[in-house]
């Protein structure tokens, strides 16, 4: 289903049907398209799967009414991880959410329970006048409304199973949720990145996301392998969407990561490293979007991934040093 059937039954443009009860919304946060929150509906009771920012919670909201469903309707909150792109809404939402709980990685929980040492962390690298206007202030969450995930754990949507792992390599604090019902990854950053505008002939281009500050090449590799243990059919990716040919994907995400690093590893010590790391990235990205069948120039690789080109270099750096 797309934007057609999800505008015939009410719901904002902002909010696409995908099938077996799950819903995308775009958060509105940097541009159209590029961040998403997930909402699963069973018989009448639903779960969010991340939340984007403080800015995205009328949405949310919104896509419950959208539906016929009642706040009370909410039984989890259930981000991925604690970066605020993913997270930084969670508390502000559970306001509006008397009955929900939130499941959160371990590593998670105590930032989202006082939130102050996630908003410096990220503060550090976007500044003031960005978190003003991208974040707002943090909400924390009430300790007895927070649960820690296990690796493992399955928790129930009316009946329906949600099965959670842990996943490091992006973040420590990462798990991903998996979805029996439509047979799909609920994959935070996990998975990597993948704008529709990218696509070709049907078929999405991924890539890694290295942001600050815990990439880790190995363990992300032997997440990936984690997440194709399942055979999935699809991958609901926060940016952005859901997609399909999840084994050429994922074959490309492990040739990126290790392209990454043996491009990342001989500019440890080059002046002006963050320019040549990003120099780096955008000539490795150009390449494997020409072969993926996409004419591109260089400049117009740039001017898409701008902000990922910038991210990725900053957390490349960290891992560097460390």
């Amino acid at each position: 289903m797309g934007a057609e059937a999800s505008a015939a039954m009410g719901l904002p443009s902002y909010v696409q049907d995908l099938g077996h009860g799950v819903y995308a919304i775009d958060t509105g946060f940097q541009r159209d398209h590029f961040d998403a929150a997930y909402l699963v509906v069973e018989a009448g009771r639903a779960a969010f799967v991340d939340t984007g920012t403080n800015f995205a919670v009328p949405r949310l909201l919104q896509a419950l009414t959208g539906l016929g469903l009642a706040p009370e309707a909410v039984d989890w909150v259930i981000p991925t991880h604690v970066h605020l792109d993913h997270a930084g809404g969670v508390g502000l939402l559970m306001q509006s959410l008397p009955s929900a709980r939130v499941l959160v990685h371990p590593r998670g929980l105590r930032h989202l329970a006082d939130p102050s040492m996630l908003y410096q962390g990220a503060l550090a690298v976007y500044g003031q006048a960005e978190m003003d206007r991208s974040y707002g202030v943090l909400v924390p969450v009430a300790a007895d409304r927070l649960q820690a995930s296990e690796d493992g754990l399955v928790v129930e949507l009316a009946g329906r199973p949600l099965r959670l792992i842990d996943t490091p390599g992006h973040a420590r604090h990462h798990h991903c949720v998996w979805d029996e019902r439509s047979r799909g990854w609920f994959t935070g950053d996990t998975f990597g990145l993948s704008y529709r505008e990218l696509d070709h002939e049907g078929r999405p281009w991924v890539l890694p996301t290295t942001t600050p500050v815990q990439f880790e090449p190995d363990p992300l590799h032997r997440s990936l392998d984690r997440l194709m243990q399942a055979d999935p059919q699809c991958m609901y990716l926060t940016h952005f969407g859901r997609i399909g040919e999840v084994a050429t994907a994922a074959a490309n995400l492990h040739r990126l990561i290790d392209a990454l690093v043996a491009g990342a590893r001989p500019l440890r010590d080059v002046p002006r490293r963050h320019d040549a790391l990003k120099a780096m990235q955008l000539d490795l990205y150009t390449a494997s979007l020409q072969a993926h069948g996409l004419a591109l120039t260089r400049d117009e690789v740039a001017d898409c991934l701008a902000l990922d080109l910038e991210l990725n270099a900053q957390g490349l750096a960290v891992w560097l040093d460390r």
